[in-house]
C-alpha cells in the first residue's frame, strides 16, 4: 500500500518535520508513505490566479488511478472508525495508491477538488498546513491500528 501526502507549501520548522517523520515511521509496517511537495504561490497574487498554478503543480503530480482525497473544510467529517473503513475498503479495490491533497493558505483549485474522489473535512476550523499535515498522518496511522484490532485507538 502507498500513501501520498501531496501538499503545497514546504514545512520549515524542524519541530513539524519531526513530528511528521515520527508518524511515517509508525506507518512504515503498515504503507509505503512518500510527501510530495509543490511549490506555493506568494502572498499577494490574486487568488483565483494562484489556486489555478498551485492547482496544476498538485495535478501534475497524480496518476490515472490514484484515489485522491481532497482535504477541503466543505468536505465530510467522519470519526477515526470511519476513516479506518474508508481506507479498508479503498485498499480492497486495488487503487494504485492512497493520495491526500493538502492544499496552501488559500485551499484547493476547482480543478482538484474536481479530480478528488473524496472530499474530507477535519474540522471547520482552518489549521495551518504544517500541523495538517502531521495530524493527518495520526489519523492515518490510527485508522490502520483501528483495522488491526490494536489499543492505540482509546
Amino acid at each position: 500500500m502507498q500513501i501520498v501526502l501531496l501538499a503545497v507549501g514546504k514545512i520549515k520548522e524542524r519541530y513539524w518535520r519531526d513530528a511528521e517523520a515520527e508518524y511515517r515511521k509508525r506507518l512504515s509496517p503498515y504503507a509505503s508513505v512518500q510527501v510530495i511537495e509543490v511549490a506555493d504561490e506568494a502572498d499577494g497574487k490574486e487568488i483565483d490566479r494562484a489556486l489555478e498554478a498551485e492547482g496544476a503543480r498538485l495535478l501534475s503530480q497524480l496518476r490515472e488511478r490514484d484515489y485522491v482525497v481532497a482535504l477541503a473544510i466543505e468536505g465530510e467529517a467522519v470519526t477515526s472508525p470511519q476513516l479506518a473503513t474508508r481506507l479498508e475498503n479503498v485498499i480492497a479495490r486495488g487503487a494504485g495508491r492512497y493520495v491526500f491533497v493538502i492544499g496552501g493558505s488559500n485551499g484547493l483549485s476547482p480543478a482538484v477538488l474536481k479530480r478528488a474522489d473524496w472530499h474530507l473535512s477535519f474540522s471547520q476550523f482552518t489549521f495551518p498546513h504544517q500541523m495538517m499535515r502531521t495530524m493527518l498522518l495520526e489519523q492515518i496511522y490510527r485508522a490502520f491500528r483501528i483495522n488491526q484490532g490494536a489499543a492505540y485507538h482509546k
